[in-house]
């Protein structure tokens, strides 16, 4: 049985498909639970609605089914904050 830590290194790699961090970096995947081989995890959005939502969740959703996992997860939106420290490391490694 995989450990949380052993699922953030699955899925630490997956970057931005245009920031150069990744979404881990980017304070986008949060409270990661593992039991099983459920991944239970809550995406966090800086904005309601965005058009790249379903291919960033597939892009943490296919390494972990490629090491036995299936994925459920939430979407929820940053908080003032958190979408502050999203816009200075956008603006830093943008790679469009």
């Amino acid at each position: 049985m995989k450990t949380k830590e052993e699922v953030l290194e699955i899925i630490s790699n997956v970057k931005h498909p245009a920031i150069d961090y990744s979404l881990v970096d980017l304070g986008m995947i949060k409270n990661i639970e593992v039991k099983d081989n459920i991944v239970k995890l809550i995406f966090v959005f800086p904005f309601p609605n965005i058009p790249i939502a379903d291919a960033l969740i597939n892009s943490i959703a296919m390494p972990l089914r490629a090491s036995g996992y299936e994925l459920e997860h939430e979407i929820v939106v940053m908080t003032e904050e958190e979408k502050a420290t999203f816009m200075r490391m956008e603006t830093e490694a943008w790679r469009g």
